[in-house]
């Protein structure tokens, strides 16, 4: 038996319970999570409610079920030092220690140490304190990408053409973000398509899992304003329709860099997931930021994938010898599309935002797979938070069909929500290949 803590509530941490089970070492699971998940509550041995920020409650509740090591989902209790806290007490994880961490927490450290250790990918950018130069380097940019420093819960980018028009526009955004915050980063803006690589590190060997597509926008046609993440998609062969396989070797190459620049920088081996945001463009694959965990919903399509066992995955990662181990993944397509309430994204004047507070009912999936993020189990029901619901999968051999299995599954969720029913559609992959066709001259 393999006592494992998960520490996380969301549809990702549900992918995880689930692999973590699958384990041939009839692994027994301990959850600690801020919110009930259902699907996470069912699949545990023992749960815990409490605060990521409460270090002592989480590793007092490892101590007490004798877990040999934990596997943190989301990034609130990376960044606050939850894998340091288990590490004074003798327990192993998969995730970055808080200074590791700041790969994600920090995106001016990730383009910073980019910079410093000359890795290809960065864009052309500065890092601003105060406003002095805003102005000017703002000026230099033909498109203009506005971050702020910290966590945003994938919603904090500002980008020209989206959120802002005019320079002026942005000098304002850049102050308002200044007045909130320590400091503003400031980015050129790339043409092209983007793509997820979430890679497995032990420090020192980077692993490569199957390509992911995310989709931020809330509805159809990427309109509206960007979310957590609408849904997502990937292929039989582990490459996206629009992306050459330079692409991935490109993005990979980065990762595997930046790995050796971290232990460089720190000192200390990165044992956990480094999930790369790269965006394909004319001139190869560029960095726009990296994700110091698994991405939701990226999980969803890659761990109902993987054929060789996570628990040993987990342990190679800690003891720092996935070189030794041979990962493989099923050649499969994958769609994973959110139920969220229909108020979800909108302005709390709008007539759906009471949706965020309604009670749903599910039915027969099918063929689908359901994995439960922001929902309030009850008495007497299932009940809508103000986030995302409900990642739905489809997985089948084409991606046609997963896509099928997928939109067919989420009819079965009754109550006033909605879904981007166009994710995982060849309608929306053509736009994909059509841009970068156009973009690379072919």
């Amino acid at each position: 038996m393999t006592n494992v803590l998960l520490v996380g509530n969301g549809a990702r941490e549900h992918a995880l319970a689930e692999a973590i089970l699958l384990s041939k070492e009839n692994s027994r699971l301990f959850s600690f999570m801020k919110a009930n998940n259902p699907g996470i509550a069912k699949l545990s041995e023992k749960t815990k409610a409490g605060n990521y920020s409460d270090l002592p409650a989480i590793v007092n509740f490892a101590r007490e079920n004798k877990v040999e090591f934990a596997v943190i989902g989301p990034e609130d209790p990376l960044n606050n030092g939850v894998v340091d806290a288990l590490a004074q007490a003798g327990i192993a994880a998969v995730g970055p220690t808080k200074s590791l961490a700041r790969l994600e927490t920090s995106k001016s450290f990730t383009r910073n140490l980019v910079s410093k250790y000359n890795i290809p990918g960065n864009p052309q950018f500065k890092v601003f304190n105060a406003t002095a130069g805003l102005e000017a380097f703002l000026d230099e940019l033909e498109g203009i990408v506005i971050k702020p420093d910290g966590l945003t819960g994938g919603k904090g980018v500002l980008v020209q053409g989206d959120h802002f028009v005019t320079k002026q526009e942005a000098l304002s955004l850049c102050k308002q973000i200044l007045a909130e915050s320590q400091s503003v980063i400031v980015e050129e803006k790339f043409d092209g398509e983007e793509f997820s690589l979430q890679c497995l590190c032990d420090g020192k060997t980077v692993v490569a899992t199957p390509l992911v597509q995310d989709h931020k926008r809330r509805f159809a046609g990427d309109s509206g304003p960007n979310t957590g993440g609408m849904g997502s998609y990937s292929c039989p062969d582990h490459l996206l329709p629009f992306l050459q396989p330079q692409d991935l070797a490109e993005g990979l190459a980065i990762t595997q860099k930046v790995a050796e620049a971290l232990l460089a920088e720190t000192g200390s081996p990165y044992k956990g997931v480094m999930y790369g945001g790269f965006i394909a463009t004319k001139k190869g694959a560029k960095l726009l930021e990296y994700n110091a965990r698994f991405g939701d919903p990226e999980a969803m399509n890659i761990l109902p994938l993987l054929k060789t066992d996570f628990v040993e995955i987990c342990r190679h990662i800690i003891n720092g010898t996935l070189d030794k181990l041979k990962i493989e993944f099923e050649h499969k397509a994958t769609v994973c599309k959110y139920v969220v309430p229909r108020g979800y994204g909108l302005p709390a004047s709008h007539p759906d935002a009471a949706s965020s507070r309604a009670r749903i009912a599910i039915g027969d999936v099918g063929k689908a797979r359901l994995y439960y993020s922001s929902v309030d189990q009850r008495a007497d029901g299932l009940y809508l938070s103000s986030s995302r619901a409900i990642g739905i999968v489809g997985i089948a051999g084409t991606l046609q069909e997963a896509e099928k299995i997928a939109q067919d599954g989420v009819k079965a969720v009754q109550g006033p929500v909605a879904c981007r029913t166009d994710i995982g559609t060849q309608e929306l992959i053509q736009k994909r290949i059509d841009h970068m066709k156009k973009l690379r001259g072919i």
